[in-house]
């Protein structure tokens, strides 16, 4: 159940609000092949323009309509519903469909993963019927490149950022359940048993390193229980994590420090710390063993941490660690419809 409270929830909805038309700075993910591409921010992504990049524009219009869904009756709730109809209209939303189906690899997989969340969560949404109908084309094209790479794909991206490829996929697989899409979750689940299956001992001593905002080793647990039933995946987990059993797991367990919130690799942390929290409350409740206790209590110091530096002053860090406070405070990850 959501543990957002309203003030919290109008702190985060503040964040999204305050770049969502926000043009620069920007980073716009690119290649420009001569002076023709060369186009400013909102040329290129009509509705995903602002917040820095097209990725975290996305995530921080899925944190809107979360907003939307898990508090209706929030004080600003109107004013996202009409912040959000002046950007989900028909042509600019066609304009970044068209824009995804020209360039496979844009935003490959990260972005297509918070843009697939971004369609699960308007699906779900009351009266945002025109919104979803404007917004298929953007999914469909993702889900084309998706079906088209995975098959390509021999050995996952490990690592604590954008690249990793098991939070991605549990994003998809979500959304393949969610929409019917059986084909896309057959490939899904082949392909997360073919990265992960054979996985032990996970060397927790190598995280975090020094700009991650994720844990490669919980977002591959948090994939596999996801893929694996439950019996299956307590076997798994023993085996992919036996530090938790024999107690040599501190450092994944404890927070991780962040000592400066002005520089925008270095605040990744901050979402490291929520995104551990999320990830081990979701693992936690597939386990009946002693690492369901230990990964709740981590859970919760985590959050503590991650929670208290969500607002860090500096547009490096909150044009998105808001979403990540609301991920992990309305437990956004086990889908559960509210």
């Amino acid at each position: 159940m959501a543990r957002v409270n309203n003030a919290l929830a109008e702190k985060i909805a503040h964040l999204a609000l305050s770049g969502l038309e926000r043009e620069f700075p920007n980073k716009p993910g690119v290649v420009m092949e001569d002076l023709t591409d060369v186009k400013r921010p909102k040329e290129l992504y009509p509705v995903f323009y602002g917040h820095y990049d097209w990725h975290s524009s996305v995530h921080a219009h899925w944190s809107l309509v979360r907003l939307l869904r898990v508090l209706p009756q929030l004080s600003s709730a109107e004013k996202i519903r009409a912040a959000l109809d002046r950007k989900f209209n028909s042509d600019a939303l066609q304009a970044e469909a068209d824009h995804l189906e020209n360039n496979p690899s844009f935003e490959r997989m990260y972005g297509w993963a918070w843009a697939l969340r971004l369609g699960m969560e308007l699906r779900e949404l009351n009266g945002a019927e025109v919104w979803c109908s404007g917004y298929a084309g953007i999914e469909q094209a993702i889900v084309k490149h998706a079906k088209n790479y995975l098959p390509k794909l021999e050995w996952p991206v490990r690592c604590g950022f954008h690249p990793e490829s098991s939070f991605p996929i549990s994003q998809m697989l979500d959304w393949a359940r969610a929409t019917g899409d059986s084909d896309f979750e057959k490939l899904l689940c082949e392909r997360a048993l073919t990265f992960y299956q054979k996985d032990t001992n996970y060397p927790i001593a190598y995280e975090p390193s020094g700009n991650d905002f994720f844990s490669s080793g919980l977002n591959e647990a948090n994939l596999m229980r996801r893929v694996l039933s439950e019996p299956e995946f307590q076997n798994w987990f023993t085996s992919f994590l036996p530090q938790l059993s024999n107690g040599e797991a501190g450092n994944l367990l404890q927070p991780v420090t962040v000592h400066t919130l002005d520089d925008g690799h270095l605040v990744h942390l901050v979402g490291l710390n929520l995104s551990r929290a999320w990830a081990m409350r979701s693992i936690a409740q597939n386990l009946t063993s002693v690492a369901k206790e230990q990964l709740l209590n981590a859970a919760q110091l985590h959050e503590q941490a991650g929670l208290k530096q969500m607002e860090s002053g500096s547009y490096e860090g909150e044009h998105w660690l808001g979403t990540f406070a609301l991920y992990l405070m309305t437990d956004a990850d086990s889908h559960v419809s509210l």
